[in-house]
C-alpha cells in the first residue's frame, strides 16, 4: 500500500480504494482509474478561483434537498475513484459529513479543464460519470473568448451525456435546479 507508493510500483493487481484509504493525508489529489493511480499537479490559481466562485454561486441558488461542495471524492467502485472540482449532492448524503460520496448521491459533477488533464477532463471523466449514473455534468473551459460552460444531461439508456448548452454569457438551465448564472460571476479577476 504505502510501500507501493514509495517504491513507484503499484500493488499486485493494481491500486484499490482500500489502498487509497491507507495512504497518508498529505494533501495530494489522488484518483483511481481501473486500478491505476492518477496524481494531478496542483491546480492553478485561475482553476481554483473558478471552482470557488462557482461553488458559492451554485450554493446561493441551491434549493433544499441539495448541497454544493468542491473537491470531495466520488467512489465509483473498488478501482475507480474521482474528485470533481465542484459537485452537487443530495442533502441527505451531505448530512452525514462524508469524506467521499457514492455515485447515486451525486446530482452534478463539474470539471474545470486544466492543460495537464485535458483528455481526462473532456473525455474520460464524463464517460465514466455517465456510466456511474450521475445525472448531470458540466465542463468549464478557459477559451480565447473567456470562460465557456458546457452543460450535459445523462441519457440513462445509453449511459452517455448529451449536451444541453454551451454558455458564454449566462448559464441558464433548469437542471439539476433552476440556475441563471452570469458567467462573469465565475470569472476570476485576472484571467
Amino acid at each position: 500500500m504505502t510501500a507501493a507508493l514509495e517504491s513507484d510500483h503499484p500493488p499486485e493487481g493494481g491500486w484499490t480504494t482500500d489502498d487509497l484509504d491507507a495512504l497518508p493525508e498529505d494533501g495530494r489529489r489522488r484518483e483511481l482509474l481501473d486500478g491505476v493511480l492518477l496524481m494531478s499537479p496542483s491546480p492553478t490559481r485561475i482553476h481554483q478561483s473558478i471552482a470557488a466562485l462557482l461553488m458559492v454561486a451554485l450554493d446561493e441558488d441551491c434549493p433544499d434537498g441539495y448541497d454544493v461542495t468542491q473537491g470531495v471524492e466520488v467512489r465509483i467502485n473498488r478501482t475507480r475513484s474521482f474528485i470533481p472540482d465542484v459537485l452537487v449532492t443530495t442533502a441527505t448524503a451531505a448530512a452525514r459529513e462524508p469524506s467521499r460520496y457514492e455515485p447515486h448521491e451525486v446530482v452534478l459533477a463539474v470539471e474545470i479543464v486544466s492543460p495537464s488533464t485535458r483528455s481526462i477532463d473532456r473525455v474520460l471523466k464524463p464517460a465514466l460519470y455517465a456510466q456511474a449514473g450521475i445525472p448531470f455534468h458540466w465542463r468549464i473551459e478557459i477559451e480565447d473568448e473567456g470562460i465557456v460552460v458546457y452543460t450535459y444531461k445523462i441519457d440513462p439508456v445509453h449511459e452517455v451525456y448529451t449536451e444541453t448548452g454551451r454558455w458564454t454569457k449566462f448559464v441558464d438551465t433548469g437542471e439539476p435546479f433552476p440556475v441563471n448564472l452570469p458567467v462573469d460571476r465565475i470569472t476570476p479577476r485576472r484571467v
